[in-house]
């Protein structure tokens, strides 16, 4: 179970800098009303493109934490099992809630969510 969750938080990881590059980022910066932020579109475009990759970092670094839980001692495997849980299930709930389900990561941050939570629960 927790394979699959780790598996699932990598995979949208990088499907959202993969996909975020190539249909919004790039077309966002082709515009020419972006912000200019200290004098130039160059720390616009910079900031923007840090801020959305991050997602990705904290991502993989949850999918770590994630195959690390089966390492830990019995109270701090549920205590930080049902945080990563709670934080995957209701972090699936921003894309669902604001795009109306269009944004497909609801769907497999739920389902990371509940594999952690069925894990911890075991």
């Amino acid at each position: 179970m927790l394979l699959t969750a780790a598996a699932l938080m990598f995979l949208l990881g990088l499907a959202h800098s993969v996909l975020g590059e190539r249909y919004l980022l790039i077309r966002l910066f082709r515009r020419p009303d972006l912000p200019k932020l200290f004098g130039d579109t160059w720390f616009t475009t910079r900031r923007l493109r840090f801020a959305w990759h991050l997602t990705t970092v904290i991502a993989w670094g949850l999918a770590v934490v994630v195959l690390q839980l089966g390492q830990l001692p019995d109270t701090a495997e549920r205590s930080i099992g049902t945080t990563l849980a709670i934080t995957l299930l209701v972090s699936g709930l921003l894309p669902l809630l604001f795009t109306r389900g269009r944004h497909l990561a609801w769907v497999v941050l739920f389902a990371a969510g509940a594999l952690v939570l069925a894990w911890t629960l075991r």
